[in-house]
């Protein structure tokens, strides 16, 4: 199975995939998220899997958007603890150190380390994994990488020092996305994931949109808003419930949804555990 994902070998998209699709996978590294997009739609990869949220940094605005622009389907998740390493050239040491460069995200999550050791200068570069990669390649001394120790394993890098990041619960949430939708199956336990326009004529629209799960006992898991691009000034939701669409009351909480949207989507139903997702991809 080829697995496209944003980043280069040893990036955290790539263990996010190890983790949702098991070790027999062929990765496919691309430079952009909507090169993933394309991979996968174009069929130069089986499966992509992208970053939608962190539980430090909110929300990846620019996948919400490319869900909508292309006709994939959700068919997986998984979540990943970011545990960054610092990493340099075999024989290298702290001392060795002067410059550290990693991308400005995780820079930011170990700035405490850098506020303790401020003759270290922090050097932004467009990918964590990419950052370890080019320690290797370069082979100076003097420069290490914050990236992750499957990263450090790749390029054959002693890691120096563990748990660099300031925050320890540190999650980054991962979609699995595919031409074809997963099916439900019984006994599996489903997430759905959709997007709406409200009507914007009725009043009281969202605690209506709201009342449509609540009477039914949905569980929604998460709302997020943003701007419809075709519509000046008009918002799209994006939602997922707990449930699968064929069950008789979700399938009627989303007719009646329907009756109050101008636009709606599926994004996709799946496995609420990753494991169930290994074993029945």
């Amino acid at each position: 199975m080829r697995v496209a994902y944003q980043g280069v070998r040893g990036a955290y998209s790539e263990l996010a995939a190890l983790r949702a699709l098991g070790r027999k996978t062929t990765p496919v590294p691309c430079e952009t998220f909507d090169e993933v997009f394309r991979a996968v739609t174009d069929g130069g990869a089986d499966r992509g899997v992208i970053p939608i949220e962190n539980s430090l940094a909110g929300s990846i605005h620019q996948n919400y958007d490319l869900l909508l622009d292309h006709s994939l389907h959700i068919v997986g998740e998984a979540h990943l603890k970011v545990e960054h390493v610092l990493m340099a050239l075999p024989g290298s040491s702290m001392r060795s150190l002067k410059r550290i460069r990693s991308h400005p995200q995780a820079l930011a999550q170990c700035d405490r380390f850098f506020r303790r050791h401020p003759r270290l200068v922090a050097e932004p570069y467009f990918d964590t994994a990419g950052a370890a990669a080019s320690v290797a390649a370069e082979g100076a001394r003097d420069v290490g990488a914050i990236a992750s120790a499957y990263a450090a394993r790749l390029y054959r890098l002693d890691v120096l020092k563990r748990q660099m990041e300031n925050e320890p619960h540190n999650y980054t949430r991962f979609l699995v996305i595919s031409r074809r939708p997963w099916v439900p199956k019984s006994g599996v336990r489903t997430k759905c994931s959709i997007v709406f326009r409200p009507h914007r004529n009725i009043v009281g629209i969202l605690f209506r949109i709201l009342g449509v799960f609540a009477l039914r006992d949905i569980n929604l898991l998460k709302i997020e808003s943003r701007p419809d691009p075709r519509e000046p000034f008009s918002y799209l939701f994006y939602v997922d419930f707990a449930g699968t669409p064929l069950e008789a009351h979700t399938a009627r909480a989303l007719e009646h949804l329907q009756e109050m949207t101008s636009f709606f989507r599926l994004l996709g139903a799946y496995p609420a555990d990753v494991n169930e997702l290994r074993v029945r991809r």
